[in-house]
């Protein structure tokens, strides 16, 4: 079940490495690049923290798409 994101491309329009990202959000580098390749899911409390850094909603951000097989 793949959570998909925009959090690189949303990165680049304010000009900030994955480091600055993660002090804007209080989370580590890593998790920031775990987060942009899909190998890790925010909680529902990151993902706040992350959309309010570039006042958008979690929605423009983050988004599921089901596949066949989780139907």
């Amino acid at each position: 079940m793949p959570l998909y994101n925009r959090l690189k491309e949303y990165r680049a329009k304010i000009g900030v490495n994955q480091q600055e990202m993660g002090k804007l959000a209080g989370v580590s580098r890593q998790t920031i690049s775990q987060i942009e390749r899909g190998d890790y899911s925010p909680s529902v409390t990151l993902a706040l923290k992350i959309a309010k850094v570039f006042e958008v909603t979690v929605e423009d951000i983050f988004w599921y798409e089901e596949d066949e097989k989780d139907v």
